[in-house]
């Protein structure tokens, strides 16, 4: 008698493969070149489609945390070692860190050898600066005791309701230990959380069909709001982040990814779609619960998906990081402030912790960047209003290197802890995949 995954092969065999122009990536191009040409020849329309990206992204935010909860409660439950658990997040976390500091030694190396800001010599008191005093205003000094007291939520419902991805992930975790005790009385409500989780995940599907509208709204937003003048003001700085993202993708990932066995190409042939999504939008957390569900589909056991991804979104911006670092050292060289190599590292010891504060979501970078040069002390604050006319188009480089960041750390964690099915990876970045299955 056949098993179910083999009757699931035979049925994708049978079914005949659909065609390009019927599928999600397409439909999102194509609106993303609408978006362009409509933010270049009409640039006071296009500013106005702003309302489309940001009701997008806003309704996948609706459904993140319960399927964050869901996910890591489930996968807990099934795994019944807690041990197990805590070492899949260790490694996790040891992976995470040496990645990112990778990517900022990357970021200061290439900021040094391109200097950007050097010549500019930007007089601030010439500059306004109104149009940053609101996100200086956010800014705070942050050690680590801060960071880790503010993981645990004030309410249970209260970490829900604000959407904080390390403050759910925590609930999840204790709520998945708790069943794991429970043992076998447990059992009907881990079916409830399962089913549970799948109608969020169908939400998820209803609303990614409305993708196109959002990648439309978000580039024409780009495009009408900052335009060529942008490019052409300050390319240098962002052609050399482009290029260092480049670098980092090529460079550090793709080692990587082959010495772990599998082919950083065709990963990122697999995640298309949601680069593309991650791309129009400049928000990698509009494409999470998609994400976690394609690297389920790709043979990484739940437990680990629900634990890196969600993790990972706080604690491995590579993207962010490479941002962070170049921005900081461009306005140094911009405003001719003195930055020897010892500020230099001590940098970089600032971003390891700033970095971290800064979760997938559009904007916050740049929050996170003025609140890295208050910490810093040397570099003028409100040098910030130098980037900010291209702060969103920096983003369309960091957020698709912060999410191939989070897919390729979640296959090399799953491997290191054998919770890999290499199997089901390599019929997904084959192609092999029916993406109606996913």
């Amino acid at each position: 008698m056949a098993t179910d995954a083999a009757l699931r092969a035979d049925v994708r065999l049978a079914r005949p493969p659909r065609r390009w122009y019927t599928q999600l990536w397409a439909h999102v191009l194509i609106a993303m070149v609408l978006g362009i040409v409509l933010g270049h020849y009409a640039p006071a329309l296009g500013a106005k489609m702003q309302i489309l990206g940001d009701a997008f992204i806003k309704a996948i935010r609706v459904v993140i945390a319960p399927i964050i909860f869901c996910t890591v409660v489930h996968g807990i439950a099934r795994m019944s070692d807690m041990a197990r658990v805590g070492r899949v997040a260790l490694k996790a976390l040891i992976y995470f860190e040496v990645l990112t500091t990778i990517a900022l030694i990357i970021g200061l190396v290439m900021v040094n050898v391109l200097r950007p800001g050097v010549g500019m010599n930007v007089d601030l008191s010439q500059v306004d600066t109104s149009s940053v005093q609101g996100y200086i205003a956010q800014t705070h000094h942050q050690d680590v005791a801060s960071f880790l007291i503010d993981i645990i939520p004030n309410t249970f419902v209260g970490a829900f309701a604000e959407g904080q991805v390390l403050q759910v992930l925590f609930i999840a975790v204790l709520c998945g230990f708790a069943l794991t005790w429970l043992g076998a009385r447990a059992q009907p409500l881990v079916n409830l959380i399962d089913t549970v989780s799948h109608m969020f995940f169908g939400i998820v599907h209803i609303i990614m069909w409305t993708a196109p509208l959002g990648a439309f709204g978000a580039i024409a937003f780009t495009v009408g709001r900052f335009g060529l003048s942008s490019l052409q003001s300050l390319g240098w700085v962002l052609g050399g982040f482009y290029v260092t993202c480049l670098i980092f993708i090529f460079g550090v990932l793709a080692p990587i990814a082959r010495f772990c066995g599998f082919s950083l190409i065709k990963l990122l042939g697999y995640i298309w779609e949601e680069l593309l999504i991650v791309l129009a939008t400049t928000s990698s957390e509009a494409v999470l619960p998609r994400l976690m569900k394609k690297l389920e589909a790709a043979g990484c056991e739940e437990s680990v998906v629900g634990l890196v991804v969600p993790t990972g979104y706080s604690f491995n911006l590579d993207g962010t990081c490479l941002y962070l670092v170049t921005a900081a050292v461009f306005l140094a060289q911009a405003t001719n402030t003195p930055l020897d190599l010892s500020r230099q590292i001590g940098l970089i010891l600032i971003l390891l912790l700033t970095s971290k504060g800064a979760a997938g979501v559009a904007g916050a970078a740049f929050v996170v960047l003025a609140a890295t040069l208050a910490s810093s002390g040397s570099i003028p604050v409100t040098s910030v209003a130098l980037v900010l006319g291209i702060h969103r188009l920096m983003s369309e480089g960091l957020t698709p290197t912060n999410l191939i960041g989070n897919a390729v750390a979640t296959i090399v964690v799953a491997k290191w802890e054998n919770a890999l099915d290499t199997a089901k990876l390599e019929a997904a970045l084959e192609g092999s995949l029916d993406p109606d299955e996913i």
